[in-house]
């Protein structure tokens, strides 16, 4: 199997497994107890968070959650009352929590985006006014790879009184986390951590109301019995990222090159099309499109190679990728486009190997037609 859907979730770390591990088989004190076991697992939590905090700017603290759909939920709905402002282009753990805060009489108002799935800091302006509570933008878009002037949005929502929410689960470790942002979500699945755990940074001064009832174990007021072995393993992964940065980064820049020359070969032919901006984006993304590609037959022409038609989380809907028509894609352009997610563990000759066969198969769909 070669693996090319990165964003959907990373392969965990070998380190971030065997870290887990001791948690997982002895050390299984809830770290909340307050004997010497808990207290031990404790200590091994409050490790895991430093590790991960190390990554994300100063001036805050960091609540563990279930993933970062609990703590983007937690941020939209803990903020006090006014106008939501969000992208077009978000992720639905976003959209679908805006959309149901809509329904129950909040304000809410959702941005285009242009071609290239970049915000108009024009049009943000405008909709950022006085009486905004919060603005919620996703550092690294998780479908086109387009990464948002974060800092300038927060300083267009701070100047009318209004916290920024960054969704920064794809850049988390790869692209800098704005200084300006108030709330910042992660994951660690994607980051080569586990399933299961994720987090809210909260600026010092930012107060939350409670997504969860209970314990109020976490000190931003989230409740629930943590995990040690999903925070350690969250933490390894972290820490990988941080010392991995550079090298990562270069490697992710070369599979790019090699993607981009593969396919250029076929571009002058009017063939595959980059879907979002070149420039400003994250470039382990690869999100293309080919006009009358049935993506559905080429996944299962294709099946020893894992790759996207979109975000994980709607694959099982059935409709085309709300991002891709954000971008101003039509619903057949956006069903004939697939995403190509690499990094760390992806080597050249697996990419080029991929890209050839998926080229060769859409090829033999255009001449079967």
């Amino acid at each position: 199997m070669i693996y090319l859907d990165y964003q959907a979730t990373t392969p965990l770390a070998p380190e971030a497994f065997e870290a887990m591990l001791p948690w997982l088989r002895d050390n299984f004190a809830n770290p909340h107890s307050p004997h010497a076991a808990g207290r031990k697992a404790k200590a091994a939590v409050e490790h895991a968070r430093a590790q991960v905090a190390a990554l994300l700017p100063p001036g805050g603290h960091l609540s563990f959650t279930s993933g970062a759909t609990e703590a983007l939920n937690w941020a939209i709905k803990g903020v006090g009352p006014g106008r939501i402002v969000a992208l077009a282009s978000e992720h639905a753990a976003v959209l679908d929590t805006v959309k149901a805060l809509a329904g129950e009489g909040r304000d809410v108002v959702i941005l285009p985006v242009g071609a290239d799935g970049l915000i108009d800091l024009a049009a943000a302006s405008a909709a950022i006014v006085p009486g905004t509570a919060l603005v919620v933008a996703m550092l690294v878009n998780n479908e086109i790879g387009v990464v948002q002037p974060i800092a300038e949005l927060a300083a267009l929502a701070h100047a009318a009184g209004a916290l920024l929410l960054c969704d920064a689960v794809q850049g988390y470790g790869r692209v800098s986390i704005p200084a300006a942002c108030d709330l910042v979500a992660i994951s660690g699945h994607k980051v080569h951590g586990p399933k299961g755990v994720g987090a809210l940074w909260i600026r010092d001064g930012v107060v939350l109301d409670p997504l969860l009832h209970g314990g109020g174990q976490e000190a931003g007021g989230r409740s629930g019995t943590l995990s040690p072995a999903l925070c350690v393993g969250f933490g390894v992964a972290a820490r990988l990222m941080e010392e991995r940065r550079e090298g990562d980064a270069a490697h992710v820049e070369a599979l790019w090159g090699a993607a981009i020359a593969l396919l250029d070969r076929d571009r002058a032919h009017g063939g595959w099309q980059l879907n979002g901006a070149a420039d400003a984006r994250y470039r382990g993304n690869l999100n293309i499109r080919r006009e009358g590609l049935d993506v559905a037959r080429l996944m299962s022409d294709l099946r020893d190679i894992a790759f996207s038609a979109g975000s994980a989380c709607a694959s099982g809907s059935g409709r085309s990728s709300h991002v891709l028509r954000a971008i101003g894609l039509s619903d057949a352009q956006a069903r004939s486009s697939i995403r190509l997610g690499f990094g760390r563990y992806t080597t050249e000759a697996e990419l080029s190997a991929a890209i050839d066969r998926i080229m060769a198969a859409a090829d033999a769909q255009r001449i079967a037609a």
